[in-house]
């Protein structure tokens, strides 16, 4: 039987490749992620000499992330997204499927415990929150953007993709509700007083009545366009950290917004419940419990704005 030899190394930078596995996966997050990741593998194997797509290729690009020091889950993904562009190839006739199995083999890092990340201690979330000069309307915005990815725990992306319509009164309270996020999951999240005013204020001061809370600003400090994206959501999150010397983003604040609430002793499935994460509807069924919107996580964060 004759030696099968690698394909040679697709284009860099292809659209058209890049799209072979970017439509294949539905939530934005992943696109991005994948996108990423394939234009990072593809400009290695053009920049480092590399001649052949296959399992070898694969192995060094894996050696080369680790050597980099990224984290076992980001190597992780970089990987996945490789191990797709081989299979869509080989779909599509581009690539052996002898190939592209021998790439799917290769073996992703283990994961060793489970990384602790970053959060805010109470004073560090307070002295963030007073940071934006609320005299502007950037600041206005800025402080409300802080207020609802610490007091409500949103991802960036569910940040961005936000609106007016969300923001209800329900059994007494202000809640952000029905909001779709990570695999289109649909959940309702109670949120403080103090972040509601903060909402109002930019909401106000924007003259907005609709559409998306938060919304790009001009050189001259106007509203000039319909939505911010997740991507400047974290650079503002990372310039307010950098200002109380602190590197963080959105996630961190999101986990502010548990470890806060949790130390407040708020019940951990009601935490479950405001992030949305994937086991809440399993221990949903296991506790056979409701979400309080009496009681809510938000309500033991111990902030006074």
């Amino acid at each position: 039987m004759p030696l099968l030899l690698p394909a040679p190394v697709p284009a860099p930078l292809g659209p058209d490749l890049i799209a072979l596995v970017t439509d294949t996966v539905r939530s934005a997050h992943t696109k991005r992620a994948y996108r990423d990741a394939i234009t990072s593998f593809l400009s290695w194997c053009h920049t480092s000499g590399q001649t052949g797509f296959g399992k070898m290729t694969v192995q060094r690009y894996r050696c080369v992330l680790e050597d980099r020091g990224l984290a076992p889950a980001t190597v992780k993904v970089h990987l996945a997204a490789v191990r797709r562009l081989a299979a869509e190839m080989a779909d599509n006739g581009l690539l052996e499927p002898t190939i592209a199995s021998s790439i799917a083999a290769v073996k992703s890092p283990r994961r060793h415990g489970v990384r602790t990340g970053n959060w805010l201690t109470l004073q560090q979330a307070e002295e963030l929150l007073s940071l934006p000069d609320v005299v502007t309307l950037k600041g206005k915005r800025d402080r409300a953007l802080l207020s609802v990815l610490i007091a409500a725990g949103l991802r960036r992306a569910e940040a961005a993709k936000l609106t007016f319509d969300h923001i209800q009164q329900r059994e007494g309270r202000w809640v952000i509700v029905d909001l779709v996020g990570k695999q289109e999951r649909v959940r309702t999240i109670p949120i403080p007083g103090w972040c509601k005013v903060a909402v109002d204020d930019w909401r106000e001061a924007a003259h907005l009545d609709s559409g998306h809370v938060f919304r790009p600003l001009n050189r001259a400090g106007r509203v000039s366009g319909d939505a911010l994206t997740a991507a400047r959501i974290f650079q503002i999150v990372r310039g307010y950290g950098a200002a109380i010397g602190v590197k963080i983003a959105p996630h961190d604040l999101r986990r502010s917004f548990a470890k806060l609430a949790h130390k407040g002793r708020a019940a951990l499935e009601q935490i479950q419940f405001s992030l949305g994460h994937e086991s809440i509807l399993t221990t949903e069924k296991y506790l056979g419990v409701r979400q309080d919107l009496t009681d809510a996580p938000c309500d033991h964060l111990g902030i006074h704005a």
